[in-house]
């Protein structure tokens, strides 16, 4: 029961705010005792806000604690509960997954129980935050509490995939117009990338930007590669503009199968995805050359994590897929014209309907 109650009549309430009397101060959860009591009623202090527990209600801390036992997952710690607050941490470099379905069921449980995440499959370093429950009142309903324990226990809500150490061969396609300088330091951030993910480049094959040449490349990478979790990178020279052009050609030619060309991430659009047998072949894009975020990065965390990653998954990366610009790309994004005109939306409405008025210009 919550309410402004007599404080001699308090005993065991919760207090629900900081109530300070006489250079003493007791903090909102406070548990009122019979000498905190009287020394509150010296005070002139007659009435407090307070939280009576019932029969049928858990405290703060215990209900984020039920709560959260039944949540947590390997390769994470939970922090004691403070304040009805337990948070989630990563035990482990990583990829951070969440059912946001399941989730969204446990939010909808009951207004005084609360989880939030980040977003579903977004890398993660050992010791970040990565999720946290927060009871609201200063408590909550048994049933509303078991029920969410119940909702938790259903599936994964969440879960950190370790990135387990790969190896990865980088084929590079050469052409006039590229630079040693560029070839050299495309490898670097390549291998730098792959290092902030427990993985390791292995070795480097420079050749013509041909279908025959990249094809012949793949084949020889494929027939000498280590015996488990390797993957190809190629960086082409010139870029993937059509799903016919020399990467996507020279997977096939090898065997393999190309699985999308072309992604809803930006920068990252032009990332050709697919594979010769086990092993995952990723046609990088341009922008890759960069070590700004880009859609390599976001197939690189889910390949090395071990998680699945075909071409409709990435067709599903769209919402939240447009990332910060490039500098260095050769068409940068448009600012908007300085003293441009922005429709209002009664002008779009009119628009629509095929119809313009002398006023709009």
């Amino acid at each position: 029961m919550f309410g402004v109650m007599e404080t001699r009549t308090a005993l065991g309430a919760i207090l629900a705010h900081k109530v300070s009397a006489e250079g003493r101060t007791f903090q909102k959860g406070h548990k009122l005792t019979w000498e905190n009591l009287s020394f509150l009623g010296s005070s002139g202090i007659s009435q407090v806000t307070a939280h009576r527990i019932e029969p049928d209600e858990v405290d703060e801390e215990n209900a984020a604690d039920l709560v959260s036992r039944a949540i947590g997952a390997e390769h994470m710690r939970i922090a004691p509960a403070v304040g009805g607050r337990m948070n989630f941490y990563s035990q482990a470099d990583g990829l951070f997954v969440a059912d946001k379905k399941l989730v969204d069921i446990f939010n909808s449980i009951d207004h005084a129980i609360t989880f939030a995440s980040l977003a579903d499959r977004i890398s993660v370093k050992a010791g970040e935050m990565i999720a946290t429950v927060k009871i609201i009142p200063l408590a909550v309903s048994r049933s509303a509490v078991e029920a969410a324990a119940s909702v938790a226990r259903i599936g994964c809500m969440i879960k950190v995939m370790p990135f387990r150490r790969q190896t990865v061969s980088l084929i590079a396609t050469q052409l006039p117009s590229l630079s040693e300088k560029t070839m050299s330091k495309t490898a670097r951030i390549l291998g730098g990338r792959l290092i902030e993910r427990n993985s390791l480049l292995l070795s480097e094959t420079r050749v013509a930007h041909s279908v025959e040449a990249v094809a012949a490349a793949l084949n020889a990478e494929i027939e000498t590669r280590p015996p488990s979790d390797h993957m190809i990178v190629i960086f082409g020279a010139s870029a993937v503009v059509d799903k016919h052009d020399v990467i996507p050609e020279a997977i096939r030619l090898a065997g393999g199968v190309v699985e999308r060309v072309g992604m809803p991430v930006d920068p990252g659009n032009l990332l050709v995805l697919g594979r010769v047998g086990d092993i995952p072949l990723i046609g990088a894009p341009g922008c890759a050359r960069s070590s700004s975020e880009n859609g390599l990065d976001w197939v690189l965390d889910r390949l090395i994590a071990g998680d699945h990653l075909d071409g409709l998954d990435i067709s599903r990366m769209g919402v939240g897929g447009l990332l910060k610009e490039i500098s260095a790309r050769p068409q940068l994004r448009e600012e908007p014209v300085r003293g441009a005109h922005f429709l209002e939306r009664d002008e779009v409405s009119v628009i629509r309907h095929g119809i313009r008025t002398p006023q709009m210009g």
